[in-house]
């Protein structure tokens, strides 16, 4: 299946909309249309980010997800995928997330970029993103589904928003001259213990590539980012799972720390 008509693309918005309703994850959509494609699928996600405006809510910025090899090859892609981030999102650096505001989160630690200029693609290189770039600083984000047990195939995940929870940014800004970013090292903690660690480049090689890939991909929907954008780069390790009373912490060489506690 190519484009949806619009009626397709508010049933599957409907669709996702119910898991949050609900509280519980429902079936993918790929189960729903059999042959969704991606670019489908992202309509969807502008339909489900259309209707959280149309309600309130405001668009702050922008979250890469599929940014490791290893994600991209256990989804068969090759390339990325992107969505929104909303003003309700936004948690307080270490501050606690009730368990009613999420389903199956998941933590990942990633660099944060805060635009000055606007990105508008086709053809936005690495460097033109550090140029647009006011400040760096360390992120968790919490990734959701609203498809049940992540039962996702990279369809799934863009309509839903690339399975986007919440997020929270933390540590100092700093400059893009005063870091190296595919060098800044990261700690990643999980009720006191070292879990993991990674590194800048393991996004794409350059966090920044990152950003500018998003810039490139999102003219294709005649979409700009703009001056103030939070865009999340992508995840520097694997996403660890959450529960009631789990602890988070991510230590960034140069950028400081950032960290969230779950809660009943």
């Amino acid at each position: 299946m190519g484009q949806l008509d619009q009626k397709q693309i508010e049933r599957l918005s409907d669709h996702l909309g119910e898991a949050e309703t609900k509280g519980a994850g429902v079936a993918p959509l790929t189960e729903v249309v059999a042959d969704l494609t991606v670019e489908a699928a992202y309509q969807v996600q502008l339909e489900t980010i259309r209707r959280k405006v149309a309600a309130g809510q405001r668009v702050i910025g922008k979250k890469i997800g599929l940014t490791s090899l290893a994600m991209q090859n256990l989804l068969g892609v090759n390339e990325p995928d992107y969505g929104h981030l909303l003003d309700g999102m936004v948690v307080e650096n270490g501050g606690e997330i009730s368990f009613s505001r999420v389903l199956q989160p998941r933590v990942e630690a990633e660099i944060a970029f805060v635009l000055k200029k606007d990105l508008q693609g086709p053809r936005v290189t690495a460097l033109d993103v550090l140029r647009a770039t006011d400040y760096v600083l360390p992120a968790l984000e919490i990734v959701d589904s609203r498809v049940k047990d992540w039962k996702i195939k990279l369809a799934d995940t863009v309509g839903d928003n690339a399975s986007s929870g919440l997020y929270l940014l933390g540590g100092r800004p700093m400059r893009v001259d005063q870091v190296d970013l595919p060098q800044i090292g990261m700690i990643f903690y999980k009720n006191g213990a070292m879990i993991n660690t990674g590194v800048g480049a393991a996004a794409l090689g350059n966090p920044a590539t990152c950003v500018a890939w998003l810039a490139n991909k999102l003219s294709e929907f005649g979409i700009t980012l703009k001056a103030g954008e939070v865009i999340l780069s992508g995840a520097l390790h694997a996403a660890v799972n959450a529960v009631p009373g789990d602890a988070f912490l991510a230590r960034f060489a140069h950028l400081g720390e950032v960290s969230v506690r779950f809660v009943k």
